[in-house]
């Protein structure tokens, strides 16, 4: 498995300086964000060249926006643009380009489900010269109500998506807080994994006694291993199932300087993540 970041954390710094890092640091791949790197679909080549010219594997690129999104304008402006990029991406031998299904809150769940399933299959079958997968994270969305996040919403995609090159970016700390075991949520999906996220969550046990789950502040995003998942269970659960991929730490540990504080505690959140999945897969 390599082991690599998203270089969300870093969207305050060019892209030339991340990549930099990473390959000082001892990464062995990135993982390039579209509104913080990259910015429009004819820079996609020149942002993966970049990478590799540091020995760096593009494990994907990611392009954050609700695919759903209730307002028709906005919706039509987002899928062109995604378009554009699958395009360009492609192109480049990325292997996988990751999006978010967002919601349309005017709309029924299976309206949700079908306009997104129906959108993802045209692109599927755009890109079939390049075999790019289009996956999506778990991230619930900022009102934690976005379609195909949870291990329901996983069926209802895929019997509606049935092409393999549909898969996951799984985040194993989005489920921590939503009360989903993650280890049986990857057992469910075990061969639409297309990449890894490594993030973890931390529980304030008193905090959620005062607040209960709807409340605020009993949660917080960490660094791998240093909240309740158990990477080494976790990741030798994923490479039972024959996954080989990317690794991607997704440092919002605030800890750690995230969000855009202190750009030296953040880079050394980095190496703390790095380290740790290291050990651990040295272990495996």
């Amino acid at each position: 498995m390599r082991i690599g970041f998203y270089t969300s954390t870093f969207n305050d710094r060019p892209l030339e300086e991340v990549v930099d890092f990473a390959a000082s640091a001892g990464f062995d791949a990135i993982e390039i964000d579209v509104g913080g790197h990259i910015k429009t679909p004819d820079r996609v080549k020149a942002a993966v060249s970049l990478a590799r010219e540091r020995n760096l594997f593009v494990s994907s690129i990611t392009y954050f926006g609700n695919q759903l999104d209730a307002d028709n304008a906005k919706r039509k402006d987002l899928r062109s643009r995604t378009a554009e990029f699958a395009q360009a991406i492609g192109e480049t031998g990325v292997p996988v380009f990751v999006i978010f299904p967002g919601r349309n809150d005017d709309a029924s769940d299976d309206v949700n489900y079908d306009d997104f399933a129906t959108y993802v299959n045209g692109l599927i079958a755009e890109t079939a010269s390049s075999g790019l997968t289009f996956a999506i994270e778990n991230w619930p969305g900022p009102k934690d109500n976005f379609v195909g996040t949870t291990p329901k919403g996983y069926e209802e995609l895929f019997k509606r998506i049935p092409d393999r090159r549909f898969a996951l970016e799984f985040d194993p700390s989005h489920f921590l807080r939503t009360g989903i075991d993650p280890y049986l949520a990857l057992d469910a999906v075990k061969d639409r994994i297309a990449i890894l996220h490594a993030k973890d969550t931390a529980v304030d046990a008193t905090a959620l006694q005062a607040v209960g789950y709807h409340g605020k502040g009993w949660w917080q995003y960490k660094l791998p291993g240093l909240g309740l998942l158990d990477w080494s269970r976790f990741l030798k659960q994923a490479r039972s199932y024959g996954f080989d991929g990317t690794i991607s730490i997704e440092h919002e540990d605030a800890a750690y300087g995230w969000p855009g504080k202190d750009l030296e505690t953040r880079k050394e959140g980095e190496r703390v993540g790095l380290g740790y999945l290291r050990t651990v897969l040295d272990k495996l």
